[in-house]
């Protein structure tokens, strides 16, 4: 069960986007990746751009969208004029591969980076900027599994602090339900929408975020 948030037509855009924003802000505001990649998650940007709000992943320009980022989470910064280079960097490439991961896996930009910083993805650039964005994915996947090797309901429900028995209580879902989602002998990417929603509202997060990577 596959929830996008937005159409694949905007994709293009959307990596165009963070790949300029991430260029912008290291390479001309010569902030360390990672602290644009802190404050980017814990910024409102990133959710708006997860969401597919139009006004982030195609109605602004990357140097906007990292000024914004900077902004809202009271970052200092030297600002400069718009800079945006037609030679493509390393990190503009991890702006933009970071876009279609998200995208693509379903996962937050919380989850994501959080797990692989984006100095870590910028080390990726010499082995998989040239190939298809498929083999950098794949490889994003093994890095998360072993990153949250526990389900993703399970993940977020010790997140939340709740025990199985007052998630069944808060959601109306079952408790031998969710048992069998967190061993993996029920697969959840077939549970019923009704489930889903039960479950993602009583633990504050998106379907989407429930949802099993293949």
């Amino acid at each position: 069960m596959e929830i996008r948030a937005y159409d694949e037509s905007y994709i293009a855009a959307a990596q165009n986007i963070l790949g300029h924003a991430t260029d912008f802000a290291v390479m001309v505001l010569n902030l360390d990746p990672d602290e644009f990649g802190k404050a980017f998650i814990v910024s409102d940007v990133s959710r708006q751009f997860a969401d597919g709000n139009p006004r982030y992943v195609a109605g602004m320009n990357g140097c906007e969208l990292a000024r914004k980022v900077l902004s809202q989470t009271h970052t200092p910064f030297t600002d400069e004029d718009d800079v945006m280079f037609l030679d493509k960097s390393p990190e503009y490439w991890a702006g933009w591969a970071l876009a279609y991961y998200q995208w693509y896996s379903l996962r937050s930009f919380t989850d994501i980076i959080t797990a692989v910083p984006l100095s870590r993805i910028i080390e990726m650039y010499p082995v998989y900027h040239e190939m298809d964005i498929c083999h950098f994915s794949d490889h994003m996947d093994e890095l998360m599994k072993e990153a949250y090797p526990t389900t993703r309901l399970k993940y977020h429900r010790m997140n939340s602090g709740m025990t199985q028995s007052e998630l069944a209580a808060q959601s109306g879902v079952a408790l031998r339900q969710i048992q069998l989602f967190e061993q993996r002998q029920r697969d959840i990417n077939n549970a019923a929408a009704i489930t889903l929603f039960k479950l993602s509202k009583a633990l504050y997060c998106r379907m989407e975020d429930l949802i099993e990577l293949c």
